[in-house]
């Protein structure tokens, strides 16, 4: 009998439900219009460093072009574990506690899948980064969202949080200071947070990759609370803090039970993380400090500029504790979150992400990123203020 069935028959049913990026989609059409100011990829515009680009292209030269540990270096595991000690008081093994990955979206991914049983729920807090809800479904899991405060900045209340814990919950992931908000988490907040994990036998995965991007506070990690290590994973790396996006290059930290699971699981998916990455990252950790805070400073001023000029404009604009992204209020304009954004593309030329991007709370809103030049950020809320003008 001759067979009916379509070659499209044999996707997945996952595969074929998860939805596609909401950024990426919306800068498909941005991508036709080279002509247009970008305030929209969360990327650094800075280079990488000179001296840390160096340390890879030198690695390469002396042959090191060979797998490393599945666990990654051992030297760069060393400095990433001592440098978290010395910082925040919390020692971890670098030989059974930390895994370098291919960026904090591996580290994120080796940690879901380690947890995840079908139907397990993991609480996130929106607006959040787009890959959490389906990186979870992608995994059977259940994403339970709440929702963080706009009148606080985006803060989250930790009693929400509480009350969306059910039987079935398996982790709270939290992510500080956030993308798409800015908004971060002071130690109170954290404690409290520590509480809930604590009262329900739950798993904490903190993504803290622009931990080093903050402005006013001090960033801690809830893994540094008091009984808060064994449950755990602190996820981080080196793109947003070091400008190496394509190195690909993140890691995570967790308690040996935690680890192990993972590490067969990397194993069997990437081996091992770039190994000229890898150096890179030791020249990063040793040298990369002043030009660490030299982008943050050049943040810091991107950052109390866009915040200014979005208020003038008359669209409301909080000041972000950390990252490198604002979250403006649109709903004043009459419009929904992607006609606002979809309106500015086309009639400005300036491309922003729509809020809802982010999760149902972001409507209302849209995100930019201020990881651009001044001169950009200074023609973009010159166009922006027009188009809020001619509405």
């Amino acid at each position: 009998m001759k067979n009916t069935k379509s070659p499209e028959s044999l996707i997945s049913t996952t595969a074929r439900e998860v939805p596609p990026s909401a950024i990426r989609e919306f800068f498909d059409i941005v991508y036709s219009m080279p002509d247009c100011i970008s305030l929209g990829v969360g990327e650094p515009d800075f280079n990488t460093p000179w001296r840390i680009s160096d340390s890879g292209i030198y690695s390469i030269k002396d042959g090191n072009t060979h797998y490393t540990s599945n666990k990654g270096l051992l030297e760069l595991r060393k400095l990433i574990t001592s440098g978290f000690e010395s910082r925040f008081g919390i020692g971890y093994s670098p030989e059974d506690e930390i895994i370098i990955t291919l960026g904090v979206s591996q580290a994120l991914d080796l940690a879901l899948r380690s947890i995840i049983n079908p139907g397990d729920e993991i609480i996130i807090v929106e607006p959040c980064y787009v890959s959490y809800k389906a990186n979870i479904s992608i995994l059977h899991g259940v994403p339970v969202a709440v929702q963080a405060d706009p009148s606080d900045g985006f803060r989250i209340d930790p009693e929400k949080i509480r009350a969306a814990v059910t039987p079935r919950t398996k982790a709270i992931l939290l992510n500080y200071p956030s993308n798409p908000t800015g908004a971060s988490l002071d130690r109170h907040a954290l404690e409290k947070i520590a509480a809930v994990a604590v009262e329900n036998n739950l798993l904490v995965l903190s993504d803290e990759i622009y931990s080093a991007i903050t402005y006013e506070n001090e960033h801690l990690s809830i893994a540094a609370l008091p009984g808060m290590k064994e449950r755990t994973v602190y996820l981080n790396g080196f793109s947003k803090s070091h400008a190496m996006t394509g190195w690909r290059l993140g890691y995570v930290m967790a308690p040996d039970y935690l680890i192990a699971p993972m590490l067969k699981i990397h194993q069997y998916t990437a081996l091992c993380a770039p190994t000229m990455a890898q150096y890179a990252a030791i020249e990063a950790i040793e040298k990369g400090e002043k030009d660490v805070r030299s982008m943050k400073n050049e943040y810091f001023k991107r950052r109390n500029y866009i915040v200014t000029r979005f208020n003038d404009a008359g669209l409301k604009c909080h000041y972000p504790d950390g990252a490198f992204y604002v979250f403006p209020e649109i709903s004043s304009c009459g419009m929904t979150s992607r006609d606002f954004a979809l309106g500015l593309l086309k009639s400005k030329k300036v491309a922003v992400v729509p809020g809802t991007a982010f999760g149902a709370v972001g409507e209302g809103y849209i995100r930019c990123s201020y990881a651009t030049s001044m001169e950009n950020i200074t023609n973009a809320l010159d166009r922006i203020a027009e188009y809020v003008r001619e509405l």
